[in-house]
């Protein structure tokens, strides 16, 4: 017979930085899951990223108080940031000077990696929606 899902958790968690402390804890405590378990594995399966790089997971909660665990990609913004190679987005987007440039070809190699993720129907769709956050972001598309 199948677990009884309680519900979703989803959380973005530095890769090998998983740690009891907020956003992890109050989240998990709350369904009543061992958030020392969650950790122990999340870092252990992050540990082929870079540390630090923000990752996507949804954690689904079942019934008998266990947990299971989907890591996504890291978001669209975080490859364009280091593909422009800036650190932060312009504060005031579409008002003056622009935070960095990226390229189409940038952005089509972002849009294939992320290809998974995003809910576009093809490759081209994907490259439109990056150059949309490019542009939220205030980066220069070239």
């Amino acid at each position: 017979m199948a677990k009884k899902i309680i519900g979703y958790i989803k959380l973005q968690v530095l890769a090998g930085k998983a740690n009891p402390s907020p956003p992890i804890g109050p989240a998990l405590g709350q369904r009543g899951l061992n958030i020392m378990e969650f950790c122990k594995a999340f870092n252990a399966q992050t540990q082929s990223y870079e540390v630090g790089t923000p990752l996507p997971v949804v954690i689904t909660a079942y019934g008998d108080r266990t947990f299971s665990f989907i890591i996504k990609l890291p978001p669209v913004s975080f490859f364009l940031k280091q593909a422009a190679t800036i650190t932060k987005g312009s504060a005031t987007t579409g008002r003056g000077a622009s935070a960095g440039k990226v390229t189409i070809a940038q952005a089509r190699e972002i849009a294939e990696k992320k290809m998974k993720d995003l809910n576009a129907n093809d490759v081209d769709g994907a490259v439109m929606m990056v150059l949309g956050s490019a542009r939220s972001m205030g980066l220069e598309v070239v």
